[in-house]
């Protein structure tokens, strides 16, 4: 599982790397042809993964409940976000990744609520959740690198 941890470390320093010289306007752009933005993708992979770990084995976010509901599965971009905001979003990018190493390696997660995902993975445990979590994150990686080059 170190191996999995530092994968997702690495995804999200890639993410913060990619998008350091951007604009609250670059951030905030939704291209032609697309329905959300950088900064939405980077609030989602916080929020995905608050739902997918912590929500699902009946635990409470480690983040604010209104940014989770901000940028959960199925939600998009409201009106621009705030460079405040935006500053919020890029300084819980590694704490919360850093945070679910550490509560998995206390034991935190005791129970996990089954789902299939839209991608038709099937989630029974937190392994497979964390797991899960590498390639949803590396899929909007993904969506970042293309709104990037369209802005």
């Amino acid at each position: 599982m170190d191996k999995i941890f530092d994968n997702l470390i690495n995804l999200r320093k890639t993410l913060l790397q990619l998008t350091e010289d951007l604009s609250v306007e670059q951030l905030n752009k939704i291209p032609q042809g697309f329905n959300n933005n950088i900064i939405w993708n980077m609030g989602h992979v916080i929020a995905a993964q608050q739902g997918i770990c912590y929500t699902r084995s009946n635990l409470s976010p480690t983040v604010d409940i209104n940014l989770v509901g901000r940028y959960k599965p199925g939600t998009l971009p409201v009106g621009s976000i705030s460079e405040e905001e935006i500053n919020k979003i890029k300084s819980l990018l590694l704490p919360t990744i850093e945070n679910l190493t550490a509560d998995y390696q206390q034991g935190v997660f005791k129970e996990y609520i089954a789902v299939t995902t839209r991608y038709g993975v099937e989630l029974t445990n937190i392994d497979n959740a964390i797991d899960f979590l590498q390639f949803h994150e590396g899929f909007h990686m993904g969506y970042v690198l293309a709104l990037k080059r369209s802005i």
